[in-house]
């Protein structure tokens, strides 16, 4: 037997066994949930866990994140994107067509397939594609009919964005090395990405122009792999990427992604509900794992936001933010089930702060990324949480310096801006900066009365206006709800009575929108306010039933929407409800197994009727978490009493660091 066969035969072995010894949690995963129209703005690319590839076709004309599954046209496959985050999306760099760019190219939909870590289609002309992906390489496969000549146009300066700058030249008759440096989402800030795009055949180089060319191949050559490795240093560093690989063959670097996917998604194992709640849960537990991407060299060299290379010893440098939502959910979920990721995420924060931090994007970004408000937020519920070796005083003079530019226009920013103030106020407690600590607690506690008791305390049908009194994407009621830290004093300015009543008009009115995330948290403040069979109802209303949608992300829709905001189907999500980088996925996960971080930045979670009859985590610790359901008959039935290792919690209240150390969490219903 060859060395060549027997290093398969070992592989695959081993493969074999890996798998195995998982709950094969990925067949659950329909990676194509929220891809069609605005339902949700994702797609169903090739990636790994945390990777900087997301590859897959853009179909033309391409919706946010390139890729629409209604659409049949594609303008070419392009290896990276951000998961619906809005506005023009990010990414759609190093686009390859497989025909030239006057003639149509159209997917045959029945021969599309997709599954974490591998995407695959064919095309109505006969020529067939695969695509896989390791952490920072696109691997693309063409095959070529007869009828076809084995050609690739290559658009070295495609982006969802303007392209600033772009070069490639050819350093093989099998390699093109360069890089692009594009726009970042909305037009804010600037990526540079270095590439080296290899084929396994000789190429000519033709039809070639300042930022494209086309890659001919012979009449005999029938199929072509391509592998496009990525760095944000160097063109070396992504050359050495495509090396690393090169004795694996398509086969193996597929299964090698699919079985991290596998391994990612089983530290989480449901029973009992629907076969459709388990692919929502599994779908929406990839996509909380798609970023940010760790974009370190080997070496720990990593690109800083002031446009100089520094190394670290000691953490993974992260970029491919979108922090104005997922710092909601997604994190905190992070903080749960990844902790020793999220240690370096948090410190890669903190180094953002020292090199140089914006609201939205830098000039100098290592991937697309999006916007990075409310990190404090973040950073304070990491420590809070267990992940206590950061450190605060590396970026303080960068945090101190975001808490005097907080946006204050609007309603909204000021209530937004109380929330980080009140984070920074216990960051500066934490490293001993008593003075600032004592400055942004009252800064926070003013403007949030000040601003609460003036536009959102008395309620008037004004509050019914989407966008009224300059407020973005929202409307007063549902702003009403966002400093979910100062509920005490919403109970002491209102009465508990009152605002419970107020809260119940809320959503009797249809006046909640799970499609944007200002108000996601809401459902859960019953249980805040004395009434926690309502979080109950609500929460496993909004993951399984249909609901009445008035608004969507802009504006109130002019016949409002009857449906589910989560279905096991291309429009996955109510419209106009972006996924948000994992934001509504995270949301999702918290809800389905039972517990909620209703105030990020606090070490407690708010709990609720589990969706499932059983939930298994393997947590990092190496303990094991198990939440069980004793006595429902009914899936909407109230909870009669919850018991944590056979101590009984009167206030639908656990900390994170009680979870964490395992045993049993069990919701009775008799």
């Amino acid at each position: 037997m060859k060395n060549s066969t027997i290093r398969r035969y070992t592989f695959l072995l081993l493969t074999l066994c890996t798998v195995a010894s998982v709950a094969q949690n990925t067949k659950y995963v329909n990676l194509f949930i929220g891809t069609s129209g605005d339902n949700g703005q994702v797609a169903p690319g090739a990636a790994a866990p945390f990777g900087m590839v997301c590859v897959c076709p853009d179909n033309d004309p391409r919706s946010h994140a390139g890729y629409d599954y209604a659409v049949t046209k594609v303008s070419g496959i392009s290896v990276n994107r951000l998961s619906g985050v809005g506005c023009s999306g990010g990414g759609g760099n190093l686009r390859i067509r497989p025909v030239a760019p006057s003639q149509e190219l159209h997917m045959k939909k029945n021969h599309e397939k997709a599954t974490p870590g591998y995407y695959s289609t064919a095309f109505t002309n006969g020529i067939k594609t695969e695509l896989t992906a390791t952490h920072a390489m696109a691997v693309e496969r063409y095959k070529f009919p007869r009828s076809i000549s084995a050609a690739l146009w290559v658009d070295f300066a495609s982006t969802f964005e303007d392209v600033a700058t772009c070069q490639y030249k050819r350093v093989s008759d099998t390699c093109i090395e360069g890089y692009v440096q594009a726009k970042n989402v909305c037009g804010h800030g600037r990526y540079k990405l270095y590439f080296s795009l290899n084929t396994d055949q000789p190429f000519q180089l033709e039809e070639q122009k300042e930022t494209t060319a086309c890659l001919t191949f012979g009449k005999k050559v029938r199929a072509v792999e391509v592998r496009i490795g990525l760095s944000a240093l160097s063109s070396e560093l992504a050359s050495w990427e495509c090396a690393r690989w090169e004795k694996m063959n398509f086969a193996e670097l597929k299964s090698q992604t699919g079985n991290q996917w596998e391994k990612q998604l089983s530290a989480i194992d449901v029973k009992g509900g629907k076969k459709d709640d388990k692919v929502i849960f599994y779908t929406s537990l990839y996509r909380a794992y798609l970023s940010p991407a760790d974009v370190s060299s080997p070496d720990g060299a990593y690109l800083g936001t002031d446009g100089k290379v520094y190394i670290s010893e000691d953490f993974r440098y992260y970029s491919n933010w979108s922090l104005w939502d997922t710092f909601r959910t997604k994190f905190p979920l992070l903080v749960l089930t990844e902790p020793a990721r999220m240690r370096d995420m948090a410190t890669s924060l903190i180094h953002l702060y020292a090199t140089g931090k914006k609201d939205w994007s830098t000039g100098f970004e290592s991937t697309p990324t999006v916007r990075t408000e409310h990190a404090v937020i973040l950073l304070l519920d990491a420590y809070r949480k267990g992940i206590t070796t950061l450190d605060f005083r590396k970026g303080y003079a960068g945090m101190k310096e975001e808490m005097e530019r907080l946006p204050m226009r609007s309603p909204d920013q000021k209530m937004e801006s109380a929330y980080d103030l009140w984070a920074m106020a216990q960051i500066a407690g934490i490293i001993g900066e008593k003075a600032d600590s004592e400055q942004y607690r009252q800064r926070s506690v003013s403007l949030f009365e000040e601003t609460w008791k003036k536009e959102f305390m008395n309620v008037t049908p004004a509050f019914e206006v989407m966008k009224n009194n300059g407020l973005y994407q929202g409307t007063r009621w549902q702003y009403r709800w966002a400093a979910p830290q100062y509920i005490d004093k919403m109970i002491e300015w209102v009465g508990q009575d009152s605002l419970r009543s107020q809260l119940t008009y809320f959503f009797d009115h249809h006046l909640y929108n799970q499609g944007n995330e200002p108000d996601i948290h809401v459902p859960y403040l019953f249980n805040r306010l004395g009434a926690p069979e309502k979080t109950q109802q609500i929460v496993r209303s909004l993951m399984t039933e249909p609901m009445i949608h008035k608004y969507g992300g802009n504006s109130e829709f002019k016949t409002p929407y009857l449906g589910k905001a989560f279905k096991n189907d291309p429009e996955g999500y109510s419209p106009e409800m972006d996924e948000d980088d994992g934001t509504m996925s995270a949301w999702y996960v918290f809800g389905a197994m039972g517990f909620y971080p209703l105030l990020v930045g606090d070490e407690y979670y708010d709990l609720t009727s589990p969706l499932f009859d059983r939930v298994l985590l393997r947590l990092a610790n190496g303990n094991t978490l198990t939440i069980q359901t004793e006595g429902r008959k009914k899936k909407d039935a109230p909870i009669k009493s919850i018991h944590f290792n056979g101590k009984k919690i009167d206030d639908y209240r656990i900390s994170h660091n009680e979870l964490i150390k395992g045993g049993e969490l069990i919701f009775n219903y008799k």
